[in-house]
């Protein structure tokens, strides 16, 4: 309307009319508006928790918390992958890092970050079938609200890559000893044939000249000559060995049917077993499909598994050998009921010279040169073995494919 004049309430003032300062209709508005600002807060909260839970759970490592005791609180989904009972919720860093000690014996990562301290290290446990399993450890400590410390593992299974080193270890100590074998082998070698040849030659003629043989002086030199001999050969056959191990084969190249070799392998220490009262059994499978390599190196190979399996079980012992198809491979396994091998001998069984048997027993290269042929044929030799329990050699070659 034209000529009325507007004029401005002051809110305070329509506040007071209204009551809504003493009233409870303004106490109700203040609560109100804390529990949308806490809603609202909660909401924001419950974002940030979601947003936390996917970056936790996207995580590929796995990853352990521990309170201040030493107990699980949380685990991603990738920790049970590793360790399923031993970190549920409730249990302690025991089951993992210290199964048979009470105590944190120094070395336990959640011990070390539950004392402040941020640790890194890898470790191995032995899981289902023998077979050792390594991981790197990662452990923070983070504080709680209480101002105590707890403990935050990062967990990563690392065997493949471990396994992959060790390999690639192994082929570079092949190709070292493999360089070094064929130098020195060819200087040894002539020598050696002259050391045989002129100690044949003495022995045919104590044998042949009635004078020398007649001389009781001499009674005692035609055995150290056939000592001489013997010796010089076997030296003659490292060499040969190492000559095999430093090359490429040399043999042909073809279609094997494994089975055949390892009959071939049975039947040429059959008096062996026999002799010594240990029992070969032989599973192969009848259809086993051919393989394509070099028959006498893969002959060689068997031998060596064979002829180590005969010799670590005692009378009345047993070896098994198997083959099988499996997915593209051809497997065999060659089992033995012996005393098995220790970790520390396991860990250098593929060394070259490297031999627990006996002076004069073995060279030590049997298992180094069939590794290598293993290895040339794109193969796989793996052995499996508890103290007490005997031993398991696995060969896996590739199978022909049919046309």
């Amino acid at each position: 309307m034209k000529g009325v004049k507007r004029t401005r309430v002051d809110e305070g003032v329509l506040d007071h009319l209204l009551g809504l300062g003493s009233s409870k209709i303004g106490f109700y508005a203040e609560v109100k508006q804390k529990i949308q600002e806490l809603e609202a807060a909660n909401l924001g909260l419950r974002t940030k928790k979601s947003e936390l839970q996917a970056v936790f759970d996207a995580i590929g490592d796995g990853i352990i918390i521990y309170d201040a005791n030493g107990i699980v609180q949380h685990r991603n989904h990738v920790v049970p992958r590793f360790f399923p009972e031993e970190t549920l919720v409730g249990k302690s860093c025991r089951a993992i890092f210290h199964p048979e000690l009470s105590a944190d014996p120094g070395s336990c990562p959640v011990g070390q970050a539950l004392k402040g301290k941020s640790v890194q290290m890898s470790f191995s446990l032995a899981r289902v079938g023998g077979k050792d399993r390594f991981y790197d450890i990662s452990a923070t400590p983070i504080e709680d609200p209480s101002g105590r410390n707890r403990a935050l593992l990062f967990i990563r299974d690392v065997t493949e890559k471990r396994q992959q080193e060790i390999q690639l270890l192994q082929s570079e100590k092949m190709s070292s000893i493999g360089v070094l074998a064929a130098g020195v082998a060819h200087e040894i070698n002539n020598p050696l044939t002259s050391i045989a040849g002129y100690a044949e030659a003495l022995v045919r003629r104590f044998r042949e000249d009635p004078g020398v043989v007649d001389d009781r002086r001499l009674d005692d030199f035609p055995h150290y000559l056939d000592v001489i001999v013997r010796e010089a050969y076997r030296c003659k056959g490292i060499i040969d060995s190492l000559l095999s191990f430093s090359r490429r084969s040399d043999g042909h190249l073809g279609l094997v049917d494994v089975n055949r070799i390892i009959m071939e392998v049975l039947e040429l220490v059959f008096l062996k077993a026999r002799h010594e009262k240990i029992e070969i059994r032989e599973d192969l499978c009848p259809d086993l499909p051919l393989v394509q390599g070099d028959a006498a190196a893969l002959r060689q190979v068997f031998m060596n598994l064979v002829m180590n399996a005969l010799q670590a079980v005692e009378e009345d012992g047993a070896v098994e050998i198997s083959s099988i198809l499996e997915g593209a491979e051809v497997t065999v396994r060659i089992q033995d009921s012996g005393a098995g091998i220790s970790t520390e001998v396991l860990e250098q069984i593929w060394t070259p010279f490297f031999t627990t048997k006996e002076v004069g027993q073995g060279s030590g290269l049997g298992l180094a040169v069939s590794y290598n042929i293993v290895k040339k044929h794109a193969g796989e030799i793996e052995v499996e073995s508890k103290e007490g329990e005997g031993s398991q050699f696995t060969v896996r070659l590739p199978a022909c494919q049919e046309n």
